[in-house]
């Protein structure tokens, strides 16, 4: 077994209320200052300090992932998509019967505050519905109230920015999961790490899942589509994926105006593996990664094996909405 850290023996410092501030101050990371904002209703306050972003233990987010969460962008100080996001996190509330902690005025309210105490309107916000503290077996019944989280951080960089030549992608070997699951944004995310775990391993950038036929799924994060040379564009049936706020909105603005897609229309519907190979295009697309162009699927090209037209076109009509539409925009009022 390989150990991160070397035991110590020396005894053990020992945490107490008068003394947590003073040693909290040794225990900043890198990582942190990508940490601009947190609320946590157990407290019901926000902080800008980042060791103090912290969920209980005792929280069965914690220990159960019992939990549902989105993620999404604040560009330009305000909120894109917001109400999209709200809505696929109380479906996924309900489906679990997790109890509001309070109203979705009230949680966009928190969102707002949290955001503006970062004081980044360029950021990622992610909301966290949680079941609540109360013990550690796996009784939803343990837990009294239910919790929110909020966290305002870094915005992360759209995937062809940093990979202009498009990426490398591989088949997954972790299952698709079953329709219920896969439709909810849970924060029991073993399968997704799993997934990325594996291109890491392989030194690709990502992989995608496959389910019981064969036919195409979804990436760890990122909804997957194919462009045909029919011109259509093609994702998979949304009964055995999780409905991307990214990708419905894609496929809005190429119904909405396909040509400037440089498209005919776009569907859902099942896409056994073998549909890939007859594909002009393969793209990934997601919250972070906005469009993102594959170039080489489990070791063979897409097309040419550059990055497509298409996935061009898609990612720029995507970032004019992102910057542009306001009436998809809450704004955050810095």
């Amino acid at each position: 077994m390989t150990y991160v850290q070397p035991w110590q023996a020396h005894p053990m410092k020992r945490l107490t209320r008068d003394n947590f501030v003073e040693e909290s101050a040794h225990w900043r990371k890198p990582w942190h200052e990508g940490f601009y904002a947190m609320y946590a209703s157990p407290w019901e306050a926000i902080t800008t300090e980042p060791v103090l972003m912290a969920v209980p233990v005792d929280d069965h987010l914690v220990h159960r992932g019992d939990g549902v969460f989105e993620a999404l962008k604040c560009v330009a100080g305000h909120l894109y998509n917001w109400e999209a996001h709200l809505h696929r996190l109380l479906e996924s509330a309900a489906s679990i019967h997790l109890r509001l902690p309070m109203s979705p005025e009230q949680i966009t309210r928190l969102v707002l505050e949290t955001v503006r105490a970062g004081g980044h309107p360029d950021c990622m916000v992610r909301v966290f519905l949680s079941r609540g503290p109360g013990g550690f077996s796996v009784r939803p019944s343990e837990c009294p109230t239910p919790c929110l989280y909020i966290l305002a951080s870094r915005l992360g960089v759209p995937f062809m920015l940093l990979h202009p030549d498009g990426a490398r992608v591989r088949s997954s070997t972790i299952p698709l999961k079953p329709p219920f699951f896969a439709r909810i944004k849970s924060c029991n995310y073993m399968p997704n790490v799993l997934m990325a775990w594996e291109a890491e391993q392989w030194g690709v950038d990502f992989t995608v899942s496959f389910d019981e036929r064969d036919c195409l799924g979804e990436g760890a994060t990122e909804s997957a589509g194919l462009v045909m040379p029919d011109g259509r564009l093609l994702f998979p049936s949304l009964h055995r994926v999780l409905p991307g706020t990214t990708m419905l909105r894609l496929v809005e603005l190429v119904r909405q105006n396909p040509s400037q897609a440089g498209l005919t229309d776009a569907v859902f519907e099942d896409l056994p593996r073998h549909r890939i190979g007859q594909a002009s295009e393969f793209i990934l697309v997601g919250t972070t990664i906005n469009v993102a162009s594959v170039v080489e699927f489990d070791g063979q090209p897409i097309g040419n094996g550059r990055p497509g037209p298409v996935a061009a076109r898609l990612n720029a009509l995507l970032e004019e909405d992102i910057l542009h539409n306001r009436a998809l925009h809450t704004p955050v009022g810095f």
